[in-house]
Protein backbone atom coordinates (compact mmCIF):
# COMPACT_ATOMS: atom_id res chain seq x y z
CA UNK A 1 0.00 0.00 0.00
CA UNK A 2 1.23 3.49 -0.78
CA UNK A 3 1.66 5.75 2.27
CA UNK A 4 -0.73 8.51 3.23
CA UNK A 5 0.60 12.07 3.52
CA UNK A 6 -0.18 14.49 6.36
CA UNK A 7 0.24 18.19 5.60
CA UNK A 8 0.85 20.18 8.79
CA UNK A 9 0.84 23.92 9.49
CA UNK A 10 1.56 23.93 13.23
CA UNK A 11 4.81 25.80 14.02
CA UNK A 12 4.73 24.43 17.58
CA UNK A 13 6.68 21.16 17.54
CA UNK A 14 4.74 19.58 20.41
CA UNK A 15 1.38 20.29 18.75
CA UNK A 16 2.57 19.08 15.34
CA UNK A 17 4.03 15.88 16.80
CA UNK A 18 0.86 15.19 18.78
CA UNK A 19 -1.28 15.72 15.69
CA UNK A 20 0.88 13.35 13.66
CA UNK A 21 0.89 10.71 16.42
CA UNK A 22 -2.90 10.97 16.75
CA UNK A 23 -3.50 10.48 13.03
CA UNK A 24 -1.16 7.46 13.15
CA UNK A 25 -2.66 5.98 16.32
CA UNK A 26 -6.35 6.40 15.58
CA UNK A 27 -5.86 5.45 11.94
CA UNK A 28 -3.93 2.29 12.93
CA UNK A 29 -1.07 3.49 10.76
CA UNK A 30 2.62 2.83 11.29
CA UNK A 31 5.03 5.76 10.75
CA UNK A 32 6.07 4.43 7.34
CA UNK A 33 2.39 4.43 6.33
CA UNK A 34 1.87 8.12 7.12
CA UNK A 35 4.43 10.58 5.83
CA UNK A 36 4.38 14.22 6.94
CA UNK A 37 5.32 17.61 5.49
CA UNK A 38 5.64 20.82 7.51
CA UNK A 39 3.99 23.58 5.50
CA UNK A 40 5.32 26.20 7.90
CA UNK A 41 8.89 25.08 7.15
CA UNK A 42 8.53 25.33 3.39
CA UNK A 43 8.42 21.58 2.82
CA UNK A 44 5.51 21.72 0.36
CA UNK A 45 7.02 21.28 -3.08
CA UNK A 46 5.44 19.93 -6.25
CA UNK A 47 3.78 16.70 -5.10
CA UNK A 48 3.11 13.67 -7.24
CA UNK A 49 -0.24 12.49 -5.90
CA UNK A 50 0.31 9.09 -7.47
CA UNK A 51 2.93 8.42 -4.80
CA UNK A 52 0.29 8.45 -2.04
CA UNK A 53 -2.90 6.65 -1.10
CA UNK A 54 -4.47 9.86 0.18
CA UNK A 55 -3.78 13.32 1.59
CA UNK A 56 -4.69 14.59 5.07
CA UNK A 57 -4.58 18.32 5.83
CA UNK A 58 -4.55 18.98 9.56
CA UNK A 59 -5.45 21.99 11.65
CA UNK A 60 -3.31 24.89 12.80
CA UNK A 61 -3.31 28.33 14.38
CA UNK A 62 -3.75 30.17 11.08
CA UNK A 63 -7.03 31.30 9.55
CA UNK A 64 -8.22 31.75 6.00
CA UNK A 65 -9.90 35.01 7.07
CA UNK A 66 -6.77 36.53 8.62
CA UNK A 67 -5.69 39.63 6.69
CA UNK A 68 -2.31 39.37 4.94
CA UNK A 69 -0.77 41.57 7.64
CA UNK A 70 -1.68 38.95 10.26
CA UNK A 71 -0.37 35.96 8.33
CA UNK A 72 3.10 34.61 8.88
CA UNK A 73 5.63 34.68 6.03
CA UNK A 74 5.29 30.90 5.89
CA UNK A 75 1.50 31.11 5.42
CA UNK A 76 1.86 33.69 2.68
CA UNK A 77 4.34 31.37 0.94
CA UNK A 78 2.51 28.05 1.25
CA UNK A 79 -1.14 29.06 0.80
CA UNK A 80 -0.96 29.61 -3.01
CA UNK A 81 0.83 26.28 -3.42
CA UNK A 82 -1.76 24.59 -1.23
CA UNK A 83 -4.69 26.05 -3.19
CA UNK A 84 -3.10 24.75 -6.40
CA UNK A 85 -2.73 21.30 -4.82
CA UNK A 86 -6.34 21.32 -3.57
CA UNK A 87 -7.55 22.19 -7.07
CA UNK A 88 -5.70 19.15 -8.43
CA UNK A 89 -7.07 16.94 -5.65
CA UNK A 90 -10.64 17.96 -6.44
CA UNK A 91 -10.14 17.72 -10.21
CA UNK A 92 -8.86 14.16 -9.81
CA UNK A 93 -11.29 13.30 -7.00
CA UNK A 94 -8.21 12.15 -5.10
CA UNK A 95 -8.77 10.79 -1.55
CA UNK A 96 -8.52 13.71 0.87
CA UNK A 97 -9.44 14.63 4.43
CA UNK A 98 -9.19 18.24 5.62
CA UNK A 99 -9.71 18.82 9.35
CA UNK A 100 -10.47 22.21 10.99
CA UNK A 101 -8.18 24.58 9.08
CA UNK A 102 -8.43 22.05 6.26
CA UNK A 103 -12.16 22.67 5.86
CA UNK A 104 -11.57 26.42 5.57
CA UNK A 105 -8.82 26.07 2.99
CA UNK A 106 -10.85 23.62 0.91
CA UNK A 107 -13.90 25.89 1.10
CA UNK A 108 -11.89 28.88 -0.08
CA UNK A 109 -10.22 26.87 -2.83
CA UNK A 110 -13.60 25.85 -4.24
CA UNK A 111 -15.34 29.21 -4.11
CA UNK A 112 -17.32 28.79 -0.89
CA UNK A 113 -17.43 31.40 1.88
CA UNK A 114 -15.34 31.26 5.05
CA UNK A 115 -16.23 33.71 7.82
CA UNK A 116 -16.08 34.19 11.58
CA UNK A 117 -19.85 34.00 11.97
CA UNK A 118 -19.92 30.41 13.21
CA UNK A 119 -16.87 30.22 15.46
CA UNK A 120 -16.97 27.73 18.34
CA UNK A 121 -14.97 27.75 21.56
CA UNK A 122 -12.98 24.69 22.59
CA UNK A 123 -15.51 22.07 23.68
CA UNK A 124 -17.19 18.79 22.88
CA UNK A 125 -20.26 19.65 20.79
CA UNK A 126 -23.18 17.66 19.45
CA UNK A 127 -22.86 16.81 15.76
CA UNK A 128 -25.90 15.74 13.74
CA UNK A 129 -25.59 13.91 10.45
CA UNK A 130 -27.75 15.12 7.58
CA UNK A 131 -29.70 12.55 5.52
CA UNK A 132 -26.83 12.64 3.02
CA UNK A 133 -24.41 12.06 5.89
CA UNK A 134 -26.35 9.09 7.18
CA UNK A 135 -26.08 7.43 3.79
CA UNK A 136 -22.47 8.43 3.13
CA UNK A 137 -20.08 5.45 2.72
CA UNK A 138 -17.78 6.48 5.59
CA UNK A 139 -20.53 7.67 7.95
CA UNK A 140 -23.25 5.07 7.45
CA UNK A 141 -22.17 3.01 10.49
CA UNK A 142 -21.88 6.00 12.83
CA UNK A 143 -24.51 7.20 15.27
CA UNK A 144 -26.53 9.93 13.59
CA UNK A 145 -25.94 12.20 16.62
CA UNK A 146 -22.59 12.20 18.40
CA UNK A 147 -20.05 14.32 20.26
CA UNK A 148 -16.88 15.74 18.71
CA UNK A 149 -14.18 18.18 19.81
CA UNK A 150 -14.12 21.60 18.17
CA UNK A 151 -12.33 24.90 18.64
CA UNK A 152 -12.15 27.40 15.79
CA UNK A 153 -12.33 31.12 15.05
CA UNK A 154 -13.82 30.72 11.56
CA UNK A 155 -15.92 28.23 9.65
CA UNK A 156 -17.50 27.53 6.30
CA UNK A 157 -20.52 29.84 6.08
CA UNK A 158 -21.56 29.02 2.50
CA UNK A 159 -20.80 25.63 0.98
CA UNK A 160 -18.79 25.47 -2.24
CA UNK A 161 -21.15 24.93 -5.19
CA UNK A 162 -20.07 21.32 -5.66
CA UNK A 163 -20.20 20.27 -1.99
CA UNK A 164 -22.69 18.02 -0.20
CA UNK A 165 -23.44 18.82 3.45
CA UNK A 166 -22.90 15.79 5.69
CA UNK A 167 -23.03 17.09 9.27
CA UNK A 168 -24.00 20.14 11.34
CA UNK A 169 -23.99 21.44 14.91
CA UNK A 170 -26.26 23.97 16.58
CA UNK A 171 -23.68 26.75 16.54
CA UNK A 172 -21.95 25.79 13.27
CA UNK A 173 -24.25 24.64 10.46
CA UNK A 174 -21.46 23.23 8.28
CA UNK A 175 -19.44 20.69 10.27
CA UNK A 176 -18.63 18.30 7.45
CA UNK A 177 -18.99 18.14 3.69
CA UNK A 178 -17.94 16.03 0.74
CA UNK A 179 -16.94 16.94 -2.79
CA UNK A 180 -17.16 14.26 -5.45
CA UNK A 181 -16.76 10.76 -4.00
CA UNK A 182 -13.44 11.03 -2.18
CA UNK A 183 -12.81 14.58 -0.95
CA UNK A 184 -13.95 15.17 2.66
CA UNK A 185 -13.59 18.06 5.10
CA UNK A 186 -14.57 18.35 8.75
CA UNK A 187 -14.76 21.34 11.05
CA UNK A 188 -14.51 19.04 14.06
CA UNK A 189 -11.32 17.12 14.84
CA UNK A 190 -11.62 13.43 13.91
CA UNK A 191 -8.17 12.71 15.35
CA UNK A 192 -8.53 14.37 18.73
CA UNK A 193 -8.98 12.75 22.15
CA UNK A 194 -9.07 14.38 25.59
CA UNK A 195 -5.32 14.05 26.17
CA UNK A 196 -4.56 15.63 22.81
CA UNK A 197 -7.02 18.44 23.49
CA UNK A 198 -5.41 19.10 26.88
CA UNK A 199 -2.00 19.41 25.26
CA UNK A 200 -3.29 21.75 22.56
CA UNK A 201 -5.21 24.08 24.86
CA UNK A 202 -2.06 24.49 26.96
CA UNK A 203 -0.06 25.34 23.84
CA UNK A 204 -2.71 27.69 22.39
CA UNK A 205 -4.10 29.15 25.63
CA UNK A 206 -3.12 32.69 24.58
CA UNK A 207 -4.12 32.29 20.91
CA UNK A 208 -7.66 33.64 21.31
CA UNK A 209 -9.66 30.41 21.15
CA UNK A 210 -10.87 30.82 24.75
CA UNK A 211 -10.20 32.84 27.87
CA UNK A 212 -7.00 31.52 29.52
CA UNK A 213 -8.73 31.43 32.89
CA UNK A 214 -11.09 28.81 31.43
CA UNK A 215 -8.30 26.33 30.68
CA UNK A 216 -8.74 23.98 33.65
CA UNK A 217 -12.51 23.91 33.24
CA UNK A 218 -12.21 23.09 29.54
CA UNK A 219 -9.74 20.28 30.27
CA UNK A 220 -12.09 18.80 32.89
CA UNK A 221 -15.01 18.90 30.46
CA UNK A 222 -12.91 17.25 27.75
CA UNK A 223 -11.92 14.37 30.02
CA UNK A 224 -15.53 13.82 31.07
CA UNK A 225 -16.79 13.55 27.47
CA UNK A 226 -17.13 10.29 25.55
CA UNK A 227 -15.82 10.88 22.03
CA UNK A 228 -15.87 7.86 19.69
CA UNK A 229 -17.66 8.50 16.40
CA UNK A 230 -15.31 11.11 14.86
CA UNK A 231 -12.41 8.68 14.98
CA UNK A 232 -14.62 5.97 13.46
CA UNK A 233 -15.24 8.23 10.47
CA UNK A 234 -11.49 8.72 10.02
CA UNK A 235 -10.81 4.98 10.20
CA UNK A 236 -13.68 4.26 7.80
CA UNK A 237 -12.28 6.74 5.28
CA UNK A 238 -8.83 5.13 5.41
CA UNK A 239 -10.40 1.68 5.05
CA UNK A 240 -12.37 2.70 1.97
CA UNK A 241 -9.22 4.14 0.40
CA UNK A 242 -7.20 1.02 1.14
CA UNK A 243 -9.89 -1.30 -0.24
CA UNK A 244 -10.24 0.75 -3.43
CA UNK A 245 -6.49 0.78 -4.04
CA UNK A 246 -5.89 -2.93 -3.38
Amino acid sequence: MKPFLLLQSRPEAAAADNEYEAFCHFGHLQPHQLMRLALDKGELKDLDLDEYSGIILGGGPGNVTDPPSAKSPAEIAFEPKLYKLLAEIVQRDFPFLGACLGVGLLTAALGGTVSRRYAESVAPVTITLTPAGQSDPILADLDSIFLAFVGHKEACEVLPPSAILLASSAACPIQMFRVGRNVYATQFHPELDAHGLELRVNIYKHAGYFEPAELNRLVAIAHSATITEPRKSYVALLSVIVRSSS
